[in-house]
């Protein structure tokens, strides 16, 4: 089928099921068979847990974001490190974010213009400034094997106006960033935005695609709107982009998103959420979620998954996790963690299993028939909590 090259990057789409998609897309650090689901490692590291857990989960690219590793402990002290796979010692894909995301987040601590970005660090306030040049030459100095073009990220809601706005402004940084970005051995994505309307969706996805990118983020989704209206979004955007290039949907990793994005023809995929909500108790099963913390578990002597082969879930018992939240040990922050990245893994890898037969609609219907999603009440709390830590996750 069709494919796209730059140098050390080739994307071939094996086969479609619907519109869902297997392929492989080879970097200078291996290949990644899609669709994928990738951890965040915002600071260099995934929080938690080490590169050799990751690898023993069989994680194939992580994530790195370029505004907090600008601002500590710098791009140019990775650059003399040898580049982020020397840094935080991880040999497989890196993809790094632009940084965009957490620069819109700061609202108050932030000025835009044209030309680039003003902000005040969330550290220590300091002044600085982001432009699509410089946020390139971060980028190429951290190293990382596919990179984010700088864009400007609407918040939801807002005016339709400001939207298309911001989104005319990440096509002329896009097309900056293009101009700018010198490494061919890095892949640059242009992103597409455009909020929750349709038609600025399909506008955003037809300009980037003219400006021919290796690969496309669709970023701006999962920001507060409805499901269905997200998933409208997103169909929209997917309709428009290229069979031969990956297509990378930005901030999403709820289970049902994920089958659904995968459904939508998205190829690549990332969320704080089963490293965050690690920390808080909130494990992944098939049947939803369960807070470990809750007494119920004190003397539950199960694994957290039945089958699952993670290293918490084949050695250590639910009532052991619960304990060790009571008595506030660090282990299990560790032990949560391997549990929750391990399910979305998984369930992504089954996800490509499923289109490599042509089942992957009987599959995703299977799941969702069983999985019970957070209800809308908590999903708004959820919401109100990814904001609140905008400036600390992706």
């Amino acid at each position: 089928m069709r494919n796209t090259r730059t140098e050390n990057f080739q994307y071939e789409l094996v086969t479609t099921d619907g519109d869902a998609r297997a392929g492989t897309l080879a970097t200078p650090h291996g290949v990644v068979r899609t669709p994928v689901f990738m951890p965040v490692g915002t600071q260099a590291t995934v929080k938690a847990v080490t590169p050799r857990d990751l690898q023993e989960l069989n994680a194939q690219v992580v994530l790195a974001n370029t505004y907090h590793l600008y601002l500590r402990p710098g791009a140019e002290l990775i650059e003399r490190a040898g580049g982020l796979h020397d840094f935080m010692q991880w040999r497989g894909p890196i993809l790094t974010d632009s940084g965009g995301f957490q620069v819109f987040s700061l609202a108050a601590r932030r000025k835009i213009t044209d030309d680039g970005v003003w902000f005040r660090s969330h550290i220590d306030g300091s002044e600085h400034l982001f432009t699509p040049e410089s946020v390139m030459r971060t980028e190429e100095q951290l190293g990382a094997d596919i990179v984010m073009a700088f864009d400007e990220c609407a918040p939801y809601p807002a005016e339709k106006e400001y939207v298309r706005a911001a989104m005319e402004r990440t096509h002329a940084w896009a097309e900056r960033c293009r101009a700018a970005h010198r490494h061919t051995d890095q892949a640059l994505f242009g992103i597409v935005q455009g909020g929750v309307w349709p038609d600025l969706r399909r506008e955003s996805a037809l300009h980037l695609v003219g400006l021919d990118f290796p690969g496309y983020a669709i970023g701006g989704l999962s920001v507060g709107e409805e499901k269905d209206v997200m998933q409208l979004a997103l169909e929209a955007t997917t309709a428009c982009l290229p069979a031969g290039k990956p297509r990378y949907m930005m901030g999403v990793g709820a289970p049902e998103d994920l089958l659904n994005g995968i459904a939508a023809g998205v190829d690549m995929f990332d969320c704080v959420l089963p490293t965050r909500n690690a920390r808080t108790g909130a494990l992944l099963v098939p049947t939803g979620r369960l807070n470990i913390r809750n007494a119920a578990f004190r003397d539950d002597f199960r694994p957290v998954e039945e089958g699952c082969p993670c290293y918490t879930c084949t050695t250590f018992t639910r009532a052991y996790l619960h304990h060790l939240f009571r008595a506030e040990e660090l282990l299990v922050y560790t032990l949560t963690t391997i549990h929750n990245l391990s399910f979305l893994i998984r369930l992504v890898e089954g996800a490509r299993e499923a289109i490599l037969r042509g089942t992957f609609d009987e599959y995703r219907k299977a799941f969702l028939e069983r999985y019970r999603a957070p209800d809308a009440e908590a999903r708004a709390a959820n919401r109100e909590a990814r904001h609140r830590t905008m400036s600390v996750e992706r």
